[in-house]
């Protein structure tokens, strides 16, 4: 876990000037711009964060409770990593394994908002979400860090 830690903070480093950039409010196109960039390409670490990000993925799945709370501490103290990395393309699944791991972010809301929009792509594709939602919160903290529910409760309460 050191050496994919290691990487996960180079990967931080090249990207904190990116997500820490102040976002000019009073340029109309300024949400269309949020929306349009791509960090990982802008820093040129694409392969390398995605290959970190599966790599993290696979030990949060795979291992043990020990195994998955470090990876959730990873990502809590890497944040623009945490902001920046995601797997273009990737399944419900995947999806819900790597919003489990960021365990809440840095604002549970935000994390409900990516819950339920995974939860409505599922829905248009034909993909009942119910029995992965209730693996993956089995997988899950039970910390309620924002006063909202732990990871393991709202996942189970999106399961119905």
């Amino acid at each position: 876990m050191a050496e994919l830690e290691e990487m996960v903070a180079l990967l931080d480093s090249c990207l904190r000037p990116i997500a820490q950039r102040p976002v000019d409010l009073s340029d109309p196109g300024w949400q269309e711009k949020l929306r349009a960039a791509e960090p990982l390409d802008e820093a040129g670490i694409r392969a390398e964060t995605e290959e970190a990000l599966r790599a993290l993925l696979d030990r949060y799945e795979h291992g043990d409770a020990e195994a998955r709370a470090a990876v959730r501490a990873l990502f809590d103290r890497y944040p623009s990593f945490t902001w920046a990395a995601h797997l273009p393309g990737a399944d419900f699944r995947t999806r819900l394994l790597h919003l489990s791991a960021r365990d809440h972010g840095r604002d549970t809301r935000d994390e409900i908002m990516a819950l339920r929009d995974i939860r409505a792509e599922a829905e248009a594709a034909g993909v009942d979400l119910r029995p992965v939602l209730r693996e993956v919160a089995g997988l899950s903290s039970t910390v309620d860090k924002y006063g909202m529910g732990s990871m393991r409760d709202i996942l189970r309460a999106e399961a119905g």
